[in-house]
């Protein structure tokens, strides 16, 4: 296994190369390198996730600020020092003649990046849309299907808040009904929650929206059966997949749905503005893109990326990001996801005022959690926490339930949690200032 010195040793070698060899980023070398070494190492992921020897590696391709704890990774990561200098690579290569490098050399590059997404999560490239982030996928689907008066649209009162504005906005402009109802929370029946679903559809039911994983608590639902069960009735699912892909190890193909969007910014780590759409090849003709695109184009998945002019280098350090997530494995990282939230939140249960908005029984949940302490306001503790001890998270006020969300990642660190922890602690123990 790779060792501190060995480490170090290697990233001597590279900054001495770095006068012969400008063309390929000292920091991609050494991270790749790293990764690839870190790839081979034995062990089950359960006992990968504890070696704290192999995380460090990793942690050393991010350059995160460690005067402050980040633990609102589900809102943006940090991108590793690699990939974002193979963006500024392509930005400075691009910038030279933008018409001609950017269009004519960068943008054709995309295709392998296509490609590469789509043999990760096992479906066919012309299924793939590289969109800008979760938003702009999910509303290329909540407005790309046709709708009258009178339709409805169900989800649940926990979906995110951005989606649940496009399909209001819809409401007020076209006068289709928007659904929401309640699951339990949190929930561990997926049997339930495929009965809730069904018992919000009418004869005027026409979508469904669903997540993958809820952002406010982490809880993963069951989409190939709400999926299965929405078929019988003939009406789409839109999958909100933001934070499930990366996080948790599944593929596109397993779900069997006919669509799904997600942000790769999150748990792909890769550059902020970066983003999936599938959609069914058979399902590509019937759903609208969100900007004009010539007729001809009704039937390929290239239409639902008709954004103008663009930069291309976000998109292609796509593959860097994809590349780094190959070489520490899919289910090693979710295995670490697991044992980083399951290490802080097991601790905090000891207390009798703490309270879990998350199931922590496998499946049902994987990085992301939401605790609550009981006797203590949400956004207070939330600002304590950051002007007192700057650990940074994200207070959830929903008329269900209130809880900090907590989402530490691959490069979080087990002193950081500690911090996290002792912090909770005290409030528990102590109190708060008011």
């Amino acid at each position: 296994m790779p060792t501190r010195r060995r480490f170090l040793a290697r990233l001597g070698g590279s900054a001495a190369a770095a006068g012969v060899m400008t063309a390929v980023p000292t920091t991609w070398n050494t991270a790749i390198a790293t990764a690839g070494e870190l790839s081979r190492t034995p062990g089950t992921p359960a006992e990968i996730a504890r070696d704290e020897e192999f995380w460090v590696e990793i942690q050393k391709a991010f350059t995160t600020d460690r005067s402050l704890v980040n633990l609102n990774n589900g809102g943006v990561s940090p991108t590793p020092a690699h990939v974002l200098e193979a963006m500024k690579r392509d930005l400075d290569f691009a910038n030279q003649i933008p018409v001609y490098n950017g269009w004519q050399i960068l943008e054709p590059q995309r295709e392998g990046v296509r490609a590469r997404l789509a043999r990760q999560w096992d479906v066919d490239a012309e299924e793939i849309a590289i969109t800008r982030n979760a938003s702009e996928g999910l509303q290329v689907l909540q407005c790309g299907y046709d709708l009258e008066r009178g339709d409805e649209v169900v989800t649940t009162t926990q979906d995110y808040g951005r989606m649940i504005t496009t399909f209001k906005q819809r409401e007020r402009r076209e006068g289709i009904v928007l659904k929401q109802f309640k699951i339990p929370i949190p929930a561990e029946d997926p049997a339930e929650i495929v009965r809730l679903f069904e018992e919000q559809i009418t004869d005027r039911t026409r979508l469904i929206l669903m997540c993958h994983m809820i952002n406010i608590t982490g809880q993963i639902l069951p989409v190939r059966e709400v999926v299965e069960m929405a078929r019988g009735y003939d009406i789409p699912v839109i999958i909100d997949g933001a934070h499930s892909l990366a996080h948790h190890e599944f593929t596109l193909s397993e779900l069997n749905c006919d669509n799904y969007a997600v942000s790769l910014h999150k748990w792909l780590h890769a550059p902020v503005g970066t983003g999936l759409l599938y959609v069914k090849r058979e399902k590509i003709p019937e759903i609208w893109p969100l900007q004009a695109a010539a007729e001809g184009r009704s039937d390929d998945i290239r239409k639902f990326e008709e954004t103008g002019t663009h930069p291309e280098a976000n998109f292609l350090a796509i593959g860097e990001a994809l590349t780094f997530h190959q070489l520490i494995g899919g289910e090693r990282k979710e295995a670490r996801l697991v044992y980083l939230r399951n290490y802080w939140a097991e601790q905090l249960l000891q207390h009798d005022r703490v309270r879990l908005n998350t199931s922590l029984e496998p499946g049902f949940a994987c990085g992301i959690a939401n605790v609550q302490v009981e006797g203590i306001e949400t956004s207070a503790l939330r600002n304590w926490l950051w002007n007192k001890h700057r650990i940074f998270t994200v207070g959830i006020n929903h008329a269900e339930f209130t809880g900090l969300r907590i989402s530490p990642s691959t490069y979080s660190t087990l002193e950081e949690l500690d911090r996290f922890v002792d912090a909770m602690t005290h409030a528990v123990k102590h109190g708060i200032p008011t």
